[in-house]
């Protein structure tokens, strides 16, 4: 049965009436019990506003939305807001107000007990003890505060994170906080939006685990895709406008996806022939040469679209052809950091090369930030030293990311730096290109760009700065599994060295060559390989 159903649905904005914009069309969309449905689609495809739709915080331009009678349906976004003058403990605490007043209500039972009742009265109260601990039976009042616990325990929430004010914690502390909320308040369907990010391994682990055993139906955005295989039992991409679905998880879905391509190819093929026909026809007329139809100029225009582009490749190559860089990179000796008494790592010791590519992991508050910081000179190692090879330089992506200038266009931002700067224009804007950026949005100021496009610039940025090694921290945050996809092929022909923090599983093993793994207590092992081959060896 149809917990939800989408009819036919139009979303357009902008403010003018003959201009829309539009966002989705002719979507038709059902979401059944037990349904995991990953949503998937580049930024600003439409996937948050389909949310939004199925939640009523937008109305459709055109079709009709159903949603079941007395479903409850929780709703998680990066930008979820709590009482911030409470503690995460005390926000967690009233999502079980239920549960309060039936305690409240044995309290008072206890009490009537004591006055020692007697006959009817007496059978009266205990008819009501039994109808309440059945009550509480059901509601769970036995183990909620083990749920609690366990929510925070795996979402990464020290003792102190637990009881301080959550206007006190970062922005990806919040997020934690309210993703525990939403999952401890048990709707009936939950629609999430990226609530993988920020988390580390064993809470994505965690989160995996949960969603599987959650007996509704979900909807959730991520742009991970191992947790898309983990998790998801259809797929959805938001493509043009459009909905496309494919039954199972994420593997399913890349393998079915190019067979879908390739059958619309030949129909393409098709209709480019016989538009192709209609021209050389109009063509004949005297007046159609004079006045064209618009429309057929508009497909032809898509027809010369269809041209197969410049591998990706070799895009990426032309660019890093005149980056040299020495084999000696870094060399990291004896390193050692504290805050008071949290030691987060001691006698560190490793060396970055030519071609390595670094994945650093560890559970969130080891100091894999502080680590790259102090690699990046932001944060003073309180022991130890640091040798750069002779005129290696560094791009930090998180600094470069937060000192954009957002009244500059996307196109100068990229080309003043590095390697843009000295190579022709045109490869630089293929280069874009392949990042996502259409001709239009190379002339846009920063500050009109969503969180996902601002980061796309930041990356390009990196990628073109010219180092000799690239620092990113959670680089695919906020990204789409496209520019994801392009990242990953950018850092595999960078000449230089990479080293990155990434709770991205799927991402690590296409990254990787090496991994740093924080263990108890501050120490880092090094170990060659992936995550898969890692994760291989612990179980031999």
């Amino acid at each position: 049965m149809s917990l939800i159903r989408l009819n036919n649905i139009h979303k357009t904005f902008g403010e003018a009436p003959d201009k829309p914009v539009p966002v989705l069309r002719e979507v038709y969309f059902r979401l059944d019990q037990g349904d995991r449905v990953g949503l998937i689609g580049k930024n600003g495809a439409g996937k948050t506003t389909l949310l939004k739709l199925i939640l009523g915080l937008e109305t459709p331009t055109e079709g009709t939305i159903d949603v079941d009678a007395g479903v409850r349906i929780g709703y998680f976004s990066q930008f979820s807001q709590l009482d911030g003058t409470l503690s995460i403990l005390e926000v967690l605490d009233d999502v079980f107000a239920e549960i309060h007043a039936l305690e409240e209500a044995m309290l008072e039972v206890e009490i009537a007990f004591e006055e020692n009742p007697g006959g009817a009265a007496l059978d009266r109260l205990i008819a009501h003890q039994s109808t309440l601990i059945e009550a509480m039976e059901h509601s769970g009042a036995w183990t909620y505060q083990y749920k609690i616990d366990t929510a925070l325990s795996r979402l990464g929430f020290s003792e102190a994170h637990r009881t301080c004010p959550i206007d006190s914690l970062s922005g990806g502390w919040r997020n934690r906080a309210a993703l525990a909320k939403i999952l401890l308040e048990g709707p009936d369907i939950l629609l999430m939006d990226e609530p993988t990010n920020f988390l580390d391994v064993e809470g994505l682990a965690w989160l995996e685990g949960w969603f599987s055993d959650f007996p509704g139906a979900l909807i959730f955005v991520t742009h991970d895709r191992q947790f898309l295989d983990r998790v998801a039992n259809r797929i959805v991409e938001v493509e043009a406008y459009h909905v496309q679905e494919y039954a199972g998880n994420y593997r399913d879905y890349v393998r079915e996806k190019p067979t879908r391509l390739k059958s619309l190819e030949r129909l393409y093929e098709h209709e480019a022939e016989l538009l192709l026909y209609e021209a050389e026809a109009i063509a004949d007329r005297e007046e159609a040469r004079r006045n064209p139809s618009r429309a057929l100029q508009r497909k032809l225009a898509n027809i010369r679209k269809q041209a197969d582009p410049r591998p990706v490749d070799k895009i990426i190559t032309s660019i890093y052809d005149r980056l040299y860089v020495p084999n000696d990179i870094l060399t990291v000796e004896m390193l050692g950091k504290a805050y008071g008494d949290q030691v987060l790592f001691r006698d560190l010791t490793f060396g970055v090369y030519r071609g390595d590519r670094v994945a650093i992991l560890g559970p969130n508050g080891c100091g894999k930030t502080t680590l790259l910081k102090v690699l990046s000179e932001l944060v003073p190692a309180d022991s130890g030293h640091l040798t750069w090879g002779k005129g290696v330089g560094y791009a930090y992506y998180n600094q470069i990311f937060e000192e954009l200038d957002l009244d500059d266009t996307v196109s100068h931002a990229v080309n003043i730096v590095g390697l843009a700067y000295i190579a022709p224009r045109k490869q630089v804007n293929r280069f874009l290109s392949m990042m996502q950026f259409s001709e239009m949005d190379l002339a846009q100021k920063i500050r009109t760009l969503s969180g996902g496009q601002r980061a796309r610039v930041a990356l390009a940025k990196c990628l073109l700065s010219g180092a000799g090694l690239v620092i990113l921290d959670e680089p695919t945050n906020h990204l789409d599994m496209t520019s994801t996809q392009v990242m990953e092929r950018a850092l595999a022909h960078f000449p230089g060295a990479v080293i990155v923090v990434s709770h991205d599983r799927f991402f690590i093993d296409k990254v990787a060559t090496k991994l740093l793994i924080f263990e108890e207590p501050a120490q880092v092992r090094e170990i060659s390989g992936n995550w898969t081959t890692w994760q291989a060896g612990n179980r031999v």
